[in-house]
């Protein structure tokens, strides 16, 4: 018996070549049942399609990537890059689209990392870590690589966008804390010239009316445990501190706990992106959970529709919402 080719999937599922092609490469819109049939065809016959002959065809490399330059420890530790990957895989299985993940020690590699993706690496980028007057925009833009930025960048911008709210959890729960008397409450947030990180720093400002107990962390485990230390060495110590992620404010707890600090009868604590762990916690770590899955879905469908022409747009996904636990109680 021969090679099982495209036709005979086309056959075996009563549509045209075309359909076939379009129901693999999500380069046109088919009905869920039409590529479901395909599929299942394709299943029953053993057919694969060949990468090298899909990007011939289609002139795409059916391929997304995302390029981080982070150091590993962070980005092992931080439970929103797994969540993330999964909801933007979830989307990109739909097509039999590849993830390509890159991680980078610093910008040089960075830029020939995306100067590769326009060899025909990837269709497309999604950009994480955004920064203030981030030079990658500007970059990208000039490359005129397909892109969607992830988070609320405020600078002029030729590319679709997917947001969140990260003020308004951090004047929920120093609102919450204030109603239990507490009015010394400290803020470690992320590196300020993250959005993200620069977004919540802004809100804790606005709800305290100023920053002078503002401490600049780098979402690990260290600086939580050391800025937790210079915050508690305080000849007026706070009586609750707000972390910008978990992480920090787990390393935050422990380090008062091991001082002799009751949580929350003496130093109230949250966190921010709800760690599986977090609400396991003894006592339970109020946080902010934000859904980094909903956040990939909405950022892998979009750069889906961007890279086969369609118009950039922004998109505001709905997703963070405060649990309230024991540790401000």
């Amino acid at each position: 018996m021969g090679r099982t080719t495209i036709a005979d999937v086309a056959r075996e599922a009563g549509v045209t070549k075309a359909t076939v092609s379009h129901a693999l490469s999500g380069k046109r819109p088919i009905s869920d049942d039409t590529r479901a049939k395909v599929l299942a065809a394709a299943d029953r016959l053993g057919w694969v399609p060949s990468q090298s002959a899909r990007a011939l065809a289609t002139r795409r490399a059916n391929a997304v990537a995302v390029v981080l330059a982070r150091d590993p420890e962070v980005i092992a530790n931080d439970s929103f890059f797994p969540a993330f990957i999964a909801g933007v895989e979830s989307v990109l299985a739909e097509s039999e689209t590849a993830l390509l993940l890159q991680v980078v020690p610093d910008r040089a590699a960075e830029e020939r990392a995306y100067r590769a993706l326009m060899h025909g690496r990837a269709d497309g980028a999604l950009l994480l870590d955004l920064r203030h007057d981030d030079w990658r925009v500007p970059f990208l833009d000039e490359l005129g690589l397909p892109t969607v930025l992830v988070g609320a960048y405020e600078q002029p911008s030729p590319f679709s966008c997917v947001r969140t709210d990260d003020a308004a959890p951090v004047h929920e729960i120093i609102a919450h804390l204030r109603t239990r008397g507490h009015e010394r409450i400290a803020h470690v947030s992320g590196p300020l010239d993250y959005v993200h990180s620069r977004a919540r720093a802004d809100a804790y400002i606005d709800a305290m009316g100023d920053d002078a107990l503002l401490r600049e962390g780098d979402f690990t485990a260290a600086s939580g445990r050391d800025l937790t230390a210079q915050l508690l060495d305080l000849p007026e110590r706070p009586t609750a501190i707000l972390y910008s992620n978990d992480t920090m404010a787990i390393a935050g707890l422990s380090l008062a706990r091991a001082r002799g600090l009751r949580i929350p009868e003496d130093l109230a604590i949250s966190g921010f992106d709800d760690d599986h762990l977090s609400a396991h916690l003894s006592p339970a770590l109020t946080s902010v959970s934000s859904d980094p899955a909903a956040r990939g879905r909405a950022a892998a469908r979009i750069l889906r529709d961007v890279s086969l022409g369609a118009d950039p747009r922004t998109e505001v996904v709905d997703c963070n919402v405060v649990h309230f636990r024991a540790s401000t109680a």
